[in-house]
């Protein structure tokens, strides 16, 4: 496994944006993306397969993701497909598109993690910019953050139940170091802050008053609930901060009752398929 490089927002930066891969497969090349800071994919993990045809790279790479079964991305599909102008998924404009002289597949990867898994990704949906202006774009997009976390937390135990081959080292490291930030962020987010804006080692910022209080309420109970069975899966992986965490409601469960949970949130075995 090797270091392939780190950006965000389409420049290297290693404090939000890692790739990792692994190349021996020949025509055939695995990759994660760790989620950026400051976007509702913080601190998740994002497996993607890369193919490429024997016209490379006259022609683009094929990308896979690894979905579980979840649509956390209008770009990213529950079947695995990236939508991605530069993949020829979807029709951009000229300097969009793959160009066989310049376009590589670092840059379709740095695209994935910039583009994609972004800030505000509920106006990743085409015309919805234009569609849903001021206060009620924002409310909207405020709602899709919502349930991205939530789905990100999914990925995340689906992850670590079952991470990809030869990732399995990565994975388990990746959510030990992780697990204490992960489990604030839930407990403020669970508390009103919006999500994406706690930043490790800063102060959350105020929710937006317009936000609906039911929506709201719907939200705060999921994560809450989530949290316990976080915990169990981060202390079976090895983490040991994370018991300050737990709701005292359900103060008791075990590894084995939160696996069992997860097929409360739609988490099957049969949408998880690994190669």
């Amino acid at each position: 496994m090797s270091v392939l490089g780190k950006g965000s927002r389409g420049k290297i930066d290693k404090e939000c944006f890692s790739l990792f891969l692994n190349s021996g497969f020949g025509e055939f090349i695995r990759a994660v993306i760790v989620g950026p800071l400051g976007t509702p994919y913080h601190d998740g993990l994002f497996f993607f397969d890369c193919f490429f045809p024997a016209k490379y790279p006259a022609v683009p790479p094929q990308v896979h993701y690894h979905s579980g079964g979840l649509r956390l991305n209008p770009n990213l599909y529950n079947s695995g497909k990236v939508c991605l102008s530069l993949l020829g998924t979807w029709h951009g404009k000229n300097c969009e598109n793959w160009n066989p002289a310049k376009s590589t597949m670092l840059q379709v990867l740095v695209s994935i993690q910039a583009l994609i898994l972004n800030e505000k990704p509920f106006f990743n949906e085409p015309g919805y910019a234009e569609s849903y202006r001021a206060d009620e774009g924002q409310r909207r997009s405020k709602d899709y953050n919502d349930n991205t976390f939530v789905l990100s937390l999914k990925t995340m135990m689906y992850t670590l139940r079952k991470p990809p081959k030869l990732f399995e080292e990565f994975v388990a490291g990746h959510f030990r170091l992780r697990a204490r930030n992960i489990l604030t962020a839930c407990r403020s987010y669970a508390e009103g802050g919006p999500v994406g804006e706690v930043l490790h080692n800063a102060a959350q910022s105020s929710r937006n008053a317009s936000v609906s209080a039911k929506n709201q309420k719907e939200f705060q109970s999921a994560v809450n609930r989530m949290m316990n069975t976080l915990i169990a899966f981060f202390t079976k992986n090895g983490s040991t901060d994370c018991e300050e965490f737990r709701s005292p409601e359900i103060y008791n469960i075990t590894p084995a009752a939160a696996t069992a949970n997860l097929e409360v949130f739609n988490i099957e075995n049969n949408n998880i398929t690994q190669v």
